[in-house]
């Protein structure tokens, strides 16, 4: 897996969003450190959360909700098809 960075954070934010996904970031008291709300497709990070944790819990989110593939470019379903296969060791 990618090192923990901002930069990786940022390419998972990218797949959310071309997925149609909106992640936010905010505080609240999820014990999982993240919240899916499926009808509106948003999710919702704890934003006191450390990088290793939010993309943690992102990739958490996506191994949970269902991506249409097409609307992925190419580096993104490449990244969803590693993610999906892995197992999360943080």
């Amino acid at each position: 897996m990618s090192k923990f960075t901002q930069s990786y954070l940022d390419k998972l934010e990218e797949l959310f969003g071309q997925a149609d996904y909106t992640v936010r970031y905010e505080k609240g008291n999820f014990k999982s450190g993240f919240c899916i709300l499926e009808n509106s497709k948003v999710i919702v990070v704890n934003k006191f959360s450390t990088i290793e944790n939010k993309i943690g819990f992102l990739i958490e989110a996506l191994r949970q909700l269902p991506f249409d593939e097409t609307l992925l470019d190419e580096r993104s379903r490449k990244l969803l098809h590693e993610l999906q296969q892995k197992e999360l060791s943080l």
